[in-house]
């Protein structure tokens, strides 16, 4: 009984302030004060509903791009696999050879090209 009556002396009290507070405002703010507030408040609620508009609108085209990139496939399932697909590619192809950029030429069959470019000249050291 006893919190219900200071729920009840809180609830009097706010009222109270709430009323004072206006009536101060009304009577030492400017002419058109409240007007520029409410129209502050709108314009706030307008700009916060233009983001939720389009923060729906980029969800809705990120599905639908998704779902035409990937069509039907789960890409939870995709990811959770993924290090097992990373280690059979690894294994199957394997790293290039550690011991120099012949051996890999000549791995591919590019051993007899050359390695500088015969149009380089000094006027272009960054090539």
């Amino acid at each position: 009984m006893r919190r219900l009556f200071w729920v009840g002396v809180g609830v009097a009290l706010t009222v109270v302030v709430v009323r004072q507070g206006r009536r101060l405002v009304a009577q030492y703010a400017p002419a058109g004060t409240g007007d520029a507030v409410d129209g502050a408040v709108r314009v706030g609620r307008a700009l916060r509903a233009a983001r939720d508009d389009f923060r729906t609108g980029v969800a809705e085209r990120e599905a639908e791009l998704l779902e035409a990139l990937v069509g039907d496939v789960d890409i939870d399932t995709v990811r959770a696999n993924a290090p097992r697909h990373r280690a059979e590619l690894r294994e199957t192809f394997g790293r290039p050879a550690q011991d120099g950029l012949a051996r890999d030429l000549s791995a591919r069959g590019w051993a007899d090209e050359p390695l500088t470019d015969p149009d380089d000249d000094a006027q272009a050291p960054f090539f």
